[in-house]
């Protein structure tokens, strides 16, 4: 038997410093992550500050004979640029250096085809990934033609960049048309939530916050979770008992991440809308993330982009088994700010009761006595409520519950 092992690839991460961003060696830094969970090994780095991205070559002529230099010391396969490029500056780019060169957005797109598990989701990474070899044709040249595997390589197969333009339309037509088979048996499943009269929670945040790990330690989920950026891509709902009378769905959403690309938003909106489908937003933040401000900021935006506004917000500061010493963190556009701990349990009794106050917001109790001859009453209690207590006596069923207010006037 032989054994094959596969070859890392090197790359050179380059980023354009335009003003707009505090620490653009931030954005450096994620992208290594992303690098890294897309499997390659970060070789250097080049950093340029100019107004704008050079719209021919993305960064300026001397700072590309500065690349050059680097990619011959340090003998790296390929370029990884941290923005969209357009299709001239990949053609550009390609031209100059003789390496793969890669966006952000292929970046991302690459690591969702190596993590989407579920018919729906591969749908979805295939239609953005033709979506954005559609609109560049023209600019990655000889990388049509280019066999071999590696980063930005996966998912529909090379076959698919081979397709000339009316063929990859015709796929596209054929996806949505899929996608949009998917997204009405989803809004059926919905359907079917609201007349179970069960309120749904939706946990959103940055990548690797630790949503997945949440998910797992208050139902039991069985969710990957590990630290790579996006090891979950598919959402997964489970029930979650709050007291002994109370249920509520939990579900995960996928990690949002700064400058997410537009392909993304588009293609996965059927997914993302659980969280704006959802009556309960868990916002969780990894607290020991020395970014965990510019996160919460992109969480917030990338929520307002997709329509999820007054809805009530718990925020988690997750990781707190990582901190030195516990800082009592707020958000202040949360209803509620607790300090948690998937790995321990630390604060998720506290999320209950959250989450059971929030609900009972919307619920009147009721003591009544109900007539035998009225049992079906008791019955639709059971079915939207939460029924408290149910007692026979000589008169007829005394019960106490929990009721939602647009059945109270049935009752």
């Amino acid at each position: 038997m032989f054994e094959t092992e596969r070859i890392q690839e090197r790359v050179i991460l380059v980023g354009v410093d335009t003003g707009s961003q505090e620490l653009p060696e931030r954005s450096l830094d994620e992208l290594s992550e992303l690098a890294k969970t897309a499997g390659a090994q970060v070789a250097g780095r080049l950093l340029q500050s100019r107004e704008t991205p050079h719209p021919a070559t993305y960064i300026g002529r001397g700072k590309l004979e500065e690349l050059k230099d680097l990619l011959w010391e340090t003998e790296a396969d390929g370029v990884i640029c941290d923005d969209e490029l357009t299709s001239a500056q990949l053609g550009n780019l390609e031209a100059e250096l003789s390496v793969k060169i890669i966006d952000r957005t292929l970046l991302i797109l690459d690591i969702f085809a190596a993590r989407a598990m579920s018919g729906e989701g591969k749908i979805q990474v295939e239609l953005a990934q033709l979506k954005y070899r559609a609109s560049r044709l023209t600019g990655l040249g000889r990388s049509l033609s280019r066999l071999g595997g590696g980063i930005g390589t996966r998912g529909p197969g090379e076959k698919k960049l081979e397709m000339d333009r009316r063929l990859i339309r015709e796929r596209i037509s054929r996806l949505k048309r899929d996608l949009r088979e998917v997204e009405k048996h989803r809004e059926l499943v919905r359907s079917q939530r609201r007349q179970s009269g069960l309120k749904v929670a939706a946990l959103v945040g940055y990548t690797s916050a630790g949503k997945s790990s949440i998910e797992n330690a208050l139902t039991g989920a069985g969710i990957l979770a590990d630290a790579m950026l996006f090891s979950t891509l598919d959402t997964t709902t489970r029930s979650l008992m709050l007291d002994n009378t109370q249920e509520i769905l939990l579900t995960d959403t996928v990690g949002f991440i700064r400058k997410l690309p537009h392909h993304l938003v588009e293609a996965f909106k059927s997914t993302l809308e659980e969280a704006k489908y959802a009556d309960i937003i868990i916002h969780v933040v990894d607290a020991s993330n020395p970014q965990r401000d510019e996160q919460m900021h992109v969480v917030y935006e990338t929520l307002r982009q997709l329509g999820v506004e007054n809805r009530p917000v718990i925020t988690l500061f997750n990781k707190q088994d990582l901190l030195e010493k516990e800082v009592r963190q707020r958000d202040f556009q949360a209803d509620y700010s607790i300090p948690v701990s998937a790995k321990t349990g630390q604060g998720l009794e506290e999320l209950k009761k959250s989450l059971l106050e929030i609900i009972r917001r919307d619920q009147i109790y009721i003591e009544r006595l109900y007539d035998f001859s009225e049992a079906g009453k008791i019955q639709l209690i059971r079915s939207r409520g939460q029924l408290l207590s149910e007692e026979y006596v000589p008169e007829g069923i005394a019960v106490k519950a929990y009721v939602p207010r647009e059945i109270y006037g049935k009752l």
